[in-house]
């Protein structure tokens, strides 16, 4: 799978059909200054369409969606803030369709404020309620200011490359913007499953690099439920 992405982003590359650098991408607001795909074909009229892979192209093991969400962090934050202000941008189902959509959007480090980007199998909110997502929780990884792109294509390749080896543990990644450091997560359906976690903290170092010494944080969405918190009080592991 990671040999179809690679080939399939330089197929499309050499064809002059993706633009490569940030200043070429088009984006549109909603109001809020977010990046919107100008050329999302994944919505017709307000409607969502069913998206399948297209003729001769790599399906995806599943379907993703790819969904932005940002905030000012000095309104409290509840479920439905949180609700209001997530929205989803876009849905793929193959490896070309993702590196199309993909390269028209706006790079983590290019964006400003409490922003996050969050990229989810299709069907699962990203959202500690959902039905998914309940029972489980995120490895935590952050990053010094500039490293937030690099590590968040090579996490969301990782997980369509289907590398982290745990059946349909993965529920999706998440890119967090912050204003001194920036943060990246990836959430799984079973917290209480020791053994997939620690395969999923183990992939993590690997295909990411990490240096041995690492600082890796382990949260459960039933804690951040109650402390309202995603990333505070969080279990430390090396």
């Amino acid at each position: 799978m990671m040999n179809q992405c690679d080939q399939a982003r330089d197929g499309d590359r050499d064809a002059g059909d993706l633009e490569t650098s940030t200043g070429a991408r088009e984006e549109k607001s909603d109001g809020d200054g977010g990046p919107v795909n100008s050329n999302n074909n994944n919505f017709n009229n307000g409607r969502r369409k069913t998206i399948s892979p297209g003729a001769g192209e790599h399906p995806l093991q599943y379907n993703y969606t790819f969904w932005y969400s940002r905030r000012t962090p000095s309104r409290p934050a509840n479920t439905q803030s949180y609700e209001q202000n997530i929205r989803q941008i876009g849905t793929v189902a193959s490896v070309e369709q993702f590196w199309k959509f993909y390269s028209h959007l706006v790079r983590p480090g290019d964006l400003t404020g409490h922003s996050d980007f969050h990229l989810f199998k299709e069907g699962i909110k990203p959202m500690w309620e959902d039905e998914a997502n309940k029972n489980g929780g995120k490895w935590i990884i952050r990053l010094r200011k500039g490293l937030a792109s690099r590590f968040w294509e090579n996490i969301i390749l990782a997980m369509l490359g289907e590398q982290f080896m745990v059946g349909e543990e993965i529920c999706g990644v998440v890119v967090s913007i912050r204003f001194q450091e920036d943060i990246l997560s990836i959430w799984n359906k079973t917290a209480s499953d020791q053994v997939t976690t620690s395969r999923i903290r183990d992939t993590l170092r690997r295909v990411l690099n990490l240096p041995p010494n690492t600082i890796m944080e382990y949260k459960t969405h039933n804690d951040s439920l109650k402390d309202n918190s995603s990333f505070r009080n969080t279990k430390i592991t090396l």
